[in-house]
């Protein structure tokens, strides 16, 4: 049996903004594609890659085989079935995956696609008798919003990134919003995260600020304040969590172009949050990104700024015990 998967009316994608049709594919996104004009060109790059996006149904199906435009570099798309983890496959110079000999019964699919590079999906093809039923997904909606630190291309795969591991064990319908090199503050990304549905939102934003001097002391906590400020249009009490940024040795003291280090911004964004309570913003948190990654964990810390793979795992269960289970988890 063959899913054609051109168009929405089979409701089996999560963690996407939008779906972008071709006569024989189609390709998801993480912005609104008919709008791309409008977000600064690197974003687009990085939005056209499905980090967080899922493919989500129930079926008794005994294999899964997916047709794709190839791929150029090395990632990996994961399945798991009723939760459990089966397989990882690499991509690269493929224009197709297979999964076979999956648990037999009916059973919860989930495809995690690629945290890197594009990804085209022609078709989707399943045992010929295979049952087939979309999901209503009842969990809290969770929105992430990052940097390439939140992107993870250096995970170990799709499913082990650390927006993934945290929302599958604390249970939370994930959108990742990270772009890397690209988390501005853009007041269009902003707009964005208004827009989706949500039940909380966390926000990691400086190092991209701090790397590119987009936004100095006069401007960097006016542009949190903004952000938050815009969500909170839709959003008006949920949990909205921002994070500064995690540990890098060699930018701690040391000034960037406009006089920012990462300790300075770290204070920033407390104060931004100050600021918000001090308006009547209850539901606006503050965590040192330093409790979610620290200088214990510099080993972990190749390139002194991104995680390796091991450090996106420990990332990710710092982050459920210092922010998920105190912010989001009921």
């Amino acid at each position: 049996m063959k899913l054609a998967l051109q168009s929405r009316d089979f409701p089996v994608w999560q963690g996407v903004v939008s779906l972008e049709p071709a006569d024989d594919w189609i390709k998801p996104w993480r912005i609104p594609y008919q709008s791309q004009n409008l977000f600064h060109p690197q974003l687009c790059i990085r939005a056209a890659m499905p980090a967080g996006v899922r493919i989500t149904f129930r079926s008794d199906t005994s294999y899964i085989e997916g047709q794709i435009e190839p791929q150029s570099e090395e990632n990996q798309i994961d399945l798991y079935c009723d939760k459990a983890f089966i397989a990882s496959v690499s991509l690269k110079k493929q224009n197709r995956f297979l999964f076979t000999n999956l648990p037999s019964g009916e059973k919860l699919i989930e495809l995690w696609l690629p945290q890197k590079g594009e990804f085209r999906l022609k078709v989707l093809e399943m045992s010929d008798d295979a049952s087939l039923e979309p999901i209503k997904d009842s969990r809290p909606r969770w929105i992430t919003y990052g940097s390439s630190i939140t992107q993870c291309s250096a995970a170990e795969s799709p499913s082990q990134t650390w927006p993934a591991i945290v929302a599958r064990q604390s249970e939370l319908n994930l959108t990742c919003l990270g772009f890397g090199g690209q988390c501005h503050l853009d007041p269009i990304i902003a707009q964005v995260i208004r827009d989706l549905p949500a039940d909380f939102i966390s926000i990691c934003a400086g190092i991209n600020i701090y790397g590119a001097a987009s936004l100095g002391a006069r401007s960097f906590r006016q542009a949190i304040i903004g952000t938050v400020q815009t969500i909170r249009e839709q959003h008006v009490d949920i949990p909205i969590v921002l994070i500064s940024p995690i540990y890098s040795p060699s930018r701690e003291k040391t000034k960037n172009a406009v006089g920012f280090t990462l300790e300075e911004m770290r204070l920033e964004v407390a104060a931004a949050v100050e600021d918000l309570k001090a308006y009547g913003d209850r539901q606006a948190h503050y965590v040192n990104g330093l409790q979610i990654f620290g200088a214990d964990l510099v080993e972990m810390l190749p390139d002194q700024l991104h995680p390796n793979a091991e450090g996106y795992k420990a990332l990710g269960q710092n982050f459920i015990q210092q922010i998920a289970n105190k912010f989001f988890v009921k």
